[in-house]
């Protein structure tokens, strides 16, 4: 949660008005307990879903995960009526994205041509095998964690979901 390209993330979305929460998985920081192969992360992020809907029903959903985080929201975002899915660095080739269900909102994959974590050829390819393919944005010259194009990022994320904001 304090990882700086989830930080950035998050901080694009509050700058466009949203309510935002970010969290642990399981076994992270200070959460309790340990990894569970993405079925217990899932449940995770189920968990923190239902308590939004229930501390603000009236509000749009709206799902962010970088890298593994990625894959997680990616699994659970057909669960809930979602206005907007942004993905960084969607760790394919690390694990079969191919097995997850494409999310019926519009979707934002952001990945860094020089991630030295995530294959951008495999990010790439998946995405552009997706039908629809989601909205993708190639980051020239950007790693894993985005050093020294964090700015970049945000601004990215900011004009790719303006068009999605909920009214207010």
């Amino acid at each position: 949660m304090r990882n700086k390209v989830v930080t950035i993330m998050e901080r694009s979305l509050r700058e466009l008005g949203l309510a935002t929460v970010r969290f642990n998985f399981r076994g992270v920081g200070d959460s309790e307990g340990q990894f569970a192969e993405g079925v217990g992360e899932a449940d995770d992020l189920r968990a923190v879903l239902d308590w939004v809907r229930a501390t603000r029903p009236d509000d749009t959903l709206w799902l962010g995960g970088f890298s593994f985080g990625a894959y997680i929201s990616i699994e659970v975002a057909n669960e809930y009526p979602i206005g907007q899915l942004v993905s960084i660095a969607p760790p394919a080739g690390r694990f079969d994205l191919n097995t997850l269900t494409h999310p019926k909102c519009p979707w934002l994959v952001v990945q860094g041509s020089e991630d030295e974590v995530v294959s951008a050829a495999s990010v790439q390819a998946w995405a552009e095998a997706l039908t629809p393919p989601p909205m993708m944005v190639m980051m020239d010259g950007a790693g894993h964690f985005f050093h020294r194009r964090l700015m970049d990022l945000r601004g990215v994320i900011k004009n790719h979901v303006q068009g999605q904001l909920p009214a207010s």
